[in-house]
């Protein structure tokens, strides 16, 4: 019986985060040599190429880049085990691991969490973002007590889990008080040919958004796309391009990103959900979680207060 040897796997690892053999022989204080034969030993055990030249680097086949995910996962989920175990005598904090789904709003996910750590019991926070297939995999072996996403639990997938609906709310454009000046119409005409800054393919609510460009007849002219949605609020406080979030993360924005909130609409709603391995919600901090979500962040008299 064949077994995957660790070693090879984490050289392998080493190599495609260094971007090259020398870079991760130095990391790793062997030599070169010693590294590049590890490689093949492990592209033989697997029956493929696992990299290819680029110019005077390395880059990873599609095979390579599959095992890189599996790797990363490995060796994260190895790290928690020690972190674990030697933190086990000292803990006394109750855990609260959740998933986090790319393409999420991170002020809006900001905020769903905070009221969790707001328990009269010591919360120790453990968040981890990534594919959502990945993490309800993850959830299902009860790595996650939750996972926080845009979507309820896709149908065709294998798994064991329930999508508690937290709340929905429109949305709001933002741009940066240089970049407005340059336009002048009002909303939503200013967004014509305006600099825009999407959100990437795995937010649920872009073909929504653009849906809604369509039935407006807006044409915004598309500078930048991206999956994090913090890295983008950054690129709008720069005057880059006008970006777009949930109206409940409108005032926060205001604040923490100095732009300005130039319309909103409640005809694109982004939806969030809790999904759990459980029909009915247990762990404190996801019930304490849901009920602020229910009555304070996506109330009518929530909204109304934070104005």
């Amino acid at each position: 019986m064949v077994t995957l040897n660790y070693k090879h796997l984490r050289y392998f690892w080493m190599v495609a985060k260094a971007g090259s053999i020398a870079r991760a022989a130095q990391q790793l204080q062997r030599t070169p040599q010693s590294i590049s034969g590890q490689l093949q030993e492990l592209e033989s055990m697997l029956g493929t190429e696992l990299f290819r030249r680029a110019g005077r680097g390395l880059e990873l086949t599609d095979v390579g880049r599959q095992a890189l995910l599996y790797a990363d996962r490995i060796f994260t989920l190895g790290d928690e085990l020690l972190d674990d175990l030697r933190d086990r005598p000292a803990r006394r904090a109750m855990e609260f691991k959740v998933g986090v789904a790319e393409g999420m709003p991170k002020a809006m996910v900001y905020r769903m969490i905070e009221p969790a750590l707001e328990l009269k019991e010591d919360v120790r926070l453990i968040c981890r973002e990534g594919r959502l297939p990945f993490l309800l995999a993850d959830l299902a072996v009860h790595r996650f007590d939750m996972v926080i996403a845009d979507r309820p639990m896709p149908n065709n997938l294998n798994v064991r889990g329930f999508s508690h609906l937290l709340g929905e709310s429109g949305l709001t454009f933002f741009g940066s008080a240089a970049l407005l000046e340059r336009l002048p119409k009002r909303f939503p005409g200013l967004l014509d040919q305006a600099p825009f800054l999407l959100p990437g393919e795995d937010a649920a609510v872009r073909p929504r958004l653009l849906q809604w460009f369509d039935e407006h007849n807006i044409r915004p002219r598309i500078v930048g796309e991206f999956d994090d949605s913090a890295l983008m609020n950054s690129f709008g406080q720069t005057g880059a391009g006008l970006f777009v979030a949930p109206t409940a993360t409108a005032a926060y924005l205001c604040k923490q990103y100095r732009v300005r909130a130039i319309g909103s609409t409640e005809a694109v709603k982004e939806q969030f959900y809790a999904i759990t391995t459980e029909q009915r919600l247990q762990h404190p901090a996801v019930v304490a979680l849901s009920k602020a979500a229910q009555e304070d962040i996506f109330s009518p008299a929530g909204r109304k207060a934070r104005r």
